[in-house]
């Protein structure tokens, strides 16, 4: 019997399911499941730059659901290899090989955070909107894989005044991933240099861009 995951029941296991589907045509098509004490954090990566000189912000999808006790793994999957158990619909089935993109050894903080802000779901909705527009509307015909990244680096990069100042990729990582979901005000919590948007379907966590090259010099001494 393959390795797999065991839900408290068929919805539960439905919904990683779905998510892990969504992930699929996003960023590196990546999941990482952590699991502990009865909890399982499904993350996913729909931004993350690709190189040291990529202004591409690291923006991360973020579920939470009950799972068997028992279970303590950390692994990152392919999300299309993330399969329905055949006889029991509580539990999913885990791919025999797991994966290592750069974006996984990035962790969120598990504490420390503290409310800073609010943003309406209908805002998260209409900006991510936007951006698939601008994205479209930016991108030549026949673009190649460099160009589109680029494109999107750019796009989703850029600081959102109707976000508070919060890269668009936030709104767009909300949207694509299924979080937003009628009304809803979502509070925006910062740790360090990371920032949470918490919706009921799940978390959008932000980080970057970073900034790369050489600082201004300064005059050291007397």
């Amino acid at each position: 019997m393959s390795a797999r995951l065991l839900f408290p029941d068929p919805q539960a296991a439905a919904d990683l399911l779905t998510f892990a589907a969504r992930t699929i045509r996003l960023g590196d098509g990546t999941v990482r499941l952590r699991a502990d004490g009865g909890v399982l954090v499904a993350t996913a990566a729909p931004l993350a730059p690709r190189g040291l000189l990529d202004a591409t912000p690291t923006v991360l999808g973020l579920r939470v659901s009950a799972i068997d006790p028992d279970l303590e793994c950390d692994l990152v999957v392919d999300a299309s290899a993330l399969l329905p158990a055949p006889d029991d619909a509580s539990a999913v089935a885990l791919p025999a090989t797991a994966t290592s993109p750069a974006w996984a050894g990035i962790s969120p903080p598990r504490g420390g955070w503290e409310q800073t802000d609010a943003i309406d779901a209908a805002v998260l909705a209409s900006r991510a909107q936007y951006g698939v527009a601008a994205v479209a509307d930016a991108l030549p015909a026949d673009a190649g894989e460099d160009v589109v990244r680029l494109v999107r680096a750019q796009v989703w990069g850029q600081p959102d005044d109707a976000l508070g100042g919060l890269p668009l990729g936030t709104a767009f990582a909300a949207f694509a991933l299924g979080f937003i979901a009628g009304s809803e005000i979502a509070p925006v919590r910062r740790s360090g240099a990371w920032t949470r948007v918490s919706l009921a379907r799940g978390h959008v966590l932000v980080r970057g861009p970073v900034r790369s090259g050489l600082t201004a010099v300064r005059t050291t001494g007397s």
